[in-house]
């Protein structure tokens, strides 16, 4: 399988951090992980790494829905302000990860500019289905 360029978790819970890392390491889904405990940090990845013509930019961000200082639907909300170049914007998928169904937050979700949303926790099946969905790509038969 053809590799993502970057992928971008931001949770701030260091387990789940952890546990994605390893399962995207074991799965080879990109040549580059970064990480965020919060969408501040997140943003921040962002803007570095999106300057200009690079490889750098995440083609895949999974968001965490709860964070202290700012949560995913504020990070969204500061996302769209940002000025990334088009092709960067069009480019970079988005799936919030979510330990919450209530009904108000898939609803909030849903609304959302973004391909969607899983429950946690990330298996190698649901980032499979990210692949398969969003980048035309599967992970090889185990």
């Amino acid at each position: 399988m053809q590799k993502l360029t970057c992928a971008l978790l931001v949770d701030d819970d260091q387990t789940t951090n952890y546990l994605n890392q390893l399962l995207l390491k074991r799965l080879d889904v990109s040549d580059k992980l970064l990480v965020a405990l919060n969408g501040q940090e997140a943003l921040d990845l962002i803007a570095i790494h999106c300057q200009g013509a690079t490889a750098e930019c995440p083609a895949l961000i999974l968001l965490d829905v709860k964070m202290p200082v700012m949560d995913g639907f504020a990070f969204l909300e500061a996302y769209e302000k940002l000025s990334l170049l088009p092709a960067h914007r069009q480019a970079i998928i988005i799936v919030m990860l979510t330990t919450s169904l209530h009904p108000k937050d898939v609803e909030r979700v849903q609304k959302l500019n973004i391909a969607g949303f899983l429950n946690k926790p990330l298996t190698r099946e649901k980032v499979n289905e990210v692949l398969k969905n969003h980048f035309d790509r599967h992970l090889p038969e185990e």
